[in-house]
């Protein structure tokens, strides 16, 4: 498996957009479950986003569920977390993760983690 690149993060006000990206450089994702984590300033690790192979629909954090979205273009190599009305709380290094060697649902994944992490991407939601 090839690095993660992840793009797109920034300083962003409240209520507006962004989006992340995570591009495997010098790999395939086909066949991975995907996903996004964060970590805030003095917060835990928090999964945010999946989709897995074994389910036929993304998962989300209830903190995140109606405002982000998951999506994957496999040709592309990439993968995306859009984020709109985003808040305070939102800001976060942001994590593109994968994993492949034995696929679980997005509950799992969410709680646990996966076994691949990109280097991370800071995300600053503040006016």
């Amino acid at each position: 498996q090839g690095q993660f690149v992840e793009s797109g993060g920034g300083l962003v006000q409240p209520g507006g957009s962004l989006r992340l990206s995570c591009e495997v450089s010098g790999g395939t994702l086909d066949g991975y479950d995907i996903g996004w984590f964060r970590q805030g300033p003095g917060k835990e690790r928090e999964g945010v986003a999946c989709i897995s192979t074994r389910e036929l629909y993304p998962q989300y954090a209830d903190s995140v569920r109606g405002r982000f979205t998951i999506s994957r273009d496999n040709a592309k190599k990439t993968w995306y977390l859009e984020m709109s009305g985003l808040k305070s709380e939102d800001s976060a290094v942001y994590y593109c993760t994968a994993d492949r060697g034995n696929p679980q649902r997005c509950t799992f994944y969410l709680a646990f983690g996966m076994s691949l992490w990109g280097k991370g991407i800071p995300v600053t939601v503040s006016s």
